[in-house]
C-alpha cells in the first residue's frame, strides 16, 4: 500500500485512526483476540503519528469482536442481507466478515470515504456513499429483500440523543425484520467525558460523548415503534485470565447494569 497523509482528519473523524490502531496493535500481538492482517497493513500505510494516542488496549478489539459475532450471527440466517455500516471509519469488518454473499453498504464523510477507496481492496459487494448517516437518503440505496442489518460502531455515543433515537426510529419504520446492532456508554462516562474531557495522553483528549444509554434504560428503546427486542450482546472473551473473569462477573450481574458500556441489538418487528 502507499502511504497517504492521514493528519487531516479531526475531531470525530480523527477517531477512525484511533480505533484502527487499537484494533491493528492487538491483531499484531502472538496472543491477540483478534485477527485482522488488513487492520495492520491499513494502519502502516498511513502517514500519522499514532503515538499521539497513548497507549493501547484491548477494548476496542472486543467491541469489534463484538460487532462481528453478531454480524455472523445475522448472516448465518440471512446469507446475502445487505450490511449498513454507518460511519465505519477504517473499519475493516467486511473482509473479516465476507461469506462471499453479503452485501455491503459503507456510508461515512467523504474524508474518510476516499481513503477507504484509495487504501483497502475493492469488491463488487462493497459500496461506499460519501455522506452523512443523518442524511436518510442511503435508505433509499438499500434492497431490503434479503434482509437489512444497520451497524453503528463508535458513533452514537458522541451524537446528540434526540437525533440517535430518531435514526433508530426511522430505521425502525424503514426496514421491519432487520437489525440495528450500537454501542453505548454509561451515564457516568458520558458527563464526565463532557465536564472534564477523557485524556488518553498529553497530547489527545478524546471528543465529549453526549449520548448515553445502559441495559436498564432499554424500555426508551422498545417504546418507539417498530421495535420488536432489545438485547445486550456478552462481552467476548478478553486476554488475561483476570480481566476475562472480571468482565464476565460485570455482565452477568444485573445490579451492574448501569455501569456497563453495552454493546446492543435491536430487532425491528
Amino acid at each position: 500500500m502507499p502511504v497517504i497523509d492521514a493528519r487531516h482528519l479531526t475531531a470525530i473523524s480523527e477517531t477512525a485512526l484511533l480505533t484502527l490502531h487499537q484494533r491493528a496493535a492487538e491483531a499484531a500481538r502472538p496472543d491477540g483476540i483478534i485477527e485482522d492482517p488488513l487492520a495492520i497493513a491499513l494502519r502502516d500505510s498511513l502517514g500519522y503519528d499514532y503515538r499521539h494516542f497513548g497507549r493501547t488496549h484491548q477494548a476496542t478489539a472486543l467491541r469489534a469482536v463484538a460487532f462481528d459475532n453478531a454480524t455472523g450471527r445475522y448472516l448465518q440466517m440471512q446469507p446475502r442481507a445487505t450490511v449498513v455500516a454507518l460511519a465505519e471509519g477504517l473499519q475493516t469488518s467486511f473482509w473479516r466478515l465476507d461469506n462471499g454473499e453479503m452485501n455491503w453498504l459503507s456510508v461515512d464523510l467523504e474524508p474518510i470515504v476516499r481513503l477507504r477507496q484509495q487504501l483497502l481492496p475493492p469488491s463488487d459487494r462493497l459500496r461506499h456513499l460519501a455522506q452523512s448517516a443523518f442524511d436518510y437518503s442511503w435508505m433509499d440505496q438499500v434492497d431490503p429483500a434479503n434482509g437489512v442489518l444497520i451497524t453503528a460502531e463508535g458513533l452514537f455515543q458522541y451524537l446528540k440523543r434526540d437525533a440517535v433515537l430518531d435514526l433508530i426510529a426511522t430505521c425502525a419504520a424503514r426496514f421491519p425484520g432487520g437489525q440495528l446492532i450500537f454501542d453505548s456508554v454509561p451515564r457516568f462516562l458520558s458527563w464526565y467525558s463532557q465536564r472534564r474531557g477523557i485524556k488518553l495522553s498529553k497530547e489527545y483528549t478524546a471528543p465529549p460523548m453526549p449520548f448515553s444509554l445502559t441495559a436498564d434504560r432499554y424500555d426508551e428503546l422498545r417504546a418507539i415503534r417498530g421495535i420488536r427486542a432489545v438485547h445486550e450482546l456478552e462481552m467476548p472473551a478478553g486476554r488475561g485470565k483476570v480481566l476475562s473473569r472480571a468482565a464476565a462477573l460485570v455482565y452477568r450481574t444485573r445490579s451492574l447494569q448501569r455501569f456497563r458500556a453495552p454493546t446492543n441489538v435491536i430487532e425491528f418487528g
